[in-house]
């Protein structure tokens, strides 16, 4: 995510945490947790299953708001299930289904759950549907800005970091679950339906096409998007031949550039970990943001630049590919686009990458606190996530040397393709590449509560 302003989520943090519940069953087997725990969002997420794929068949209607959905979740149980926890924000559940059968559905604020007939045995493979209808809920921070389903004159589009994806479709809605996904979106004849991956050819109807998308790449929830409206869509391809699909309203000359911007970011970061690139271009959503949304960055209508143009891409190697187990992991999203923006600034714009440290390192805002450690949950996008955390990895580069720095920055999203990450994760992986104990520099510029002075800064 590219921010223009921090994003307040304490009051999303609070209604999740409560949204806590237990349930019983009397089938074999205990209640999959209705929650992951995470140190910001403990509500998020569930436990006692393993998502592999969501299939979901939508189909709107931009006049009224209405969302109809069905969704076709497969997953793997962790442990003997008598009954497990969805996460969904509003929206009107109407049955499910547990590998045919139905189940029983109940709820409580963020959390549905649903009882098996039969439990679910550990280690099984387990198919869920789930058909939902209402309209979709936008979620807004004390800060203004905004997420979940966000309404146009013509359609909607859909971005989910962190919470937001809750408000358009069912699941294990924490990035440490990561699944493959198919969506079949059924729009209005002259509407385009775009999300991420590759698409299947369209079918026209009675007046409505469905659009279909396939993402064959493990995807955090969160990085799921769907974007509605007359867009004018392109597909084109990188030298590479990697497919390039993008979406705007109007034709925006920077959309050119993506080629050539992603193939700068192959050379930094090593082959590119998706199917296809591009981006979504909507002047008419003004949320304050760009967003990293799975192989289709999002771009409202202030964001659309070459600077944060290269901080989405970069994201699809750092947060979308190598995805973090946590939320408190968040700096190792932000620290790598934003230190893409610098190494960007020094390769096309001639300004060294010492002197966006010198200008991070002398503002104040930067040091509120560690990068790691952000103290609540509406700091997870303040300052010091994106900018000190970008100096914490020139400092590694500065301690290590350029070879090994550039062997890190390529060898890392290699290691974690596809999967999961922690901060401590890339300690021990920066420490191993290097041959060096590196606990003076995390202590100081990863956990240090003050900024540094003299030498070592």
């Amino acid at each position: 995510m590219d921010l223009r302003r921090p994003r307040a989520l304490a009051a999303v943090a609070v209604l999740l945490g409560a949204a806590l519940t237990g349930c019983t069953g009397e089938q074999d087997g205990a209640a999959g947790a209705a929650g992951l725990g995470d140190p910001y969002f403990p509500g998020l997420g569930n436990g006692g299953y393993d998502v592999r794929h969501y299939a979901l068949t939508l189909a709107y209607e931009p006049g009224s708001g209405h969302l109809t959905g069905t969704a076709d979740i497969t997953a793997r149980a962790t442990r003997d299930l008598s009954a497990f926890n969805l996460d969904l924000t509003g929206l009107t559940v109407h049955g499910a289904t547990v590998d045919g059968e139905p189940a029983a559905v109940s709820r409580s604020g963020g959390e549905l759950t649903l009882r098996p007939a039969g439990g679910v045995t550990d280690g099984g493979t387990f198919r869920t549907v789930v058909r939902y209808s209402g309209t979709p809920a936008t979620i807004t921070d004390a800060e203004g800005a905004r997420e979940g389903w966000l309404r146009t004159a013509d359609g909607a589009v859909a971005l989910g970091e962190p919470t937001g994806s809750t408000a358009w479709f069912p699941g294990n809605h924490h990035p440490s679950d990561k699944a493959t996904y198919t969506l079949a979106v059924t729009v209005p004849r002259g509407l385009h339906a775009v999300s991420n991956g590759e698409p299947a050819p369209r079918r026209t109807s009675g007046g409505r096409t469905t659009f279909t998308w396939r993402s064959a790449e493990p995807m955090a929830s969160y990085l799921a998007t769907l974007a509605i409206g007359r867009y004018e869509t392109t597909t084109s391809r990188t030298p590479d031949g990697i497919p390039v699909h993008t979406a705007a309203r109007g034709n925006p000359a920077l959309l050119g550039e993506i080629p050539e911007l992603l193939a700068w970011e192959v050379e930094k970061f090593g082959p590119y970990p998706f199917s296809s690139t591009g981006a979504i271009v909507d002047p008419r959503v003004d949320v304050g943001y760009a967003l990293e949304t799975q192989g289709r960055p999002f771009f409202d209508r202030n964001t659309f630049t070459a600077s944060t143009l290269v901080h989405e891409l970069a994201h699809q190697w750092y947060g979308n590919s190598v995805s973090p187990k946590s939320w408190r992991d968040m700096w190792l999203n932000e620290s790598f686009a934003t230190y893409a923006e610098w190494m960007y600034a020094e390769d096309f714009g001639g300004t060294p990458v010492q002197a966006n440290f010198d200008e991070a390192f002398a503002d104040a805002g930067n040091w509120a606190f560690p990068p790691a450690e952000p103290p609540t949950a509406e700091d997870l996008s303040g300052p010091p996530v994106y900018h000190r955390g970008a100096m914490v990895l020139h400092k590694v580069r500065q301690a290590v040397g350029d070879d090994t720095f550039f062997a890190v920055l390529r060898g890392w999203p290699a290691k974690y393709r596809h999967a999961n990450a922690s901060t401590e994760d890339f300690v021990r992986y920066v420490e191993e590449e290097a041959g060096q104990d590196l606990t003076e520099l995390w202590d100081v510029w990863l956990y240090g509560e003050d900024r540094p002075t003299g030498p070592s800064a």
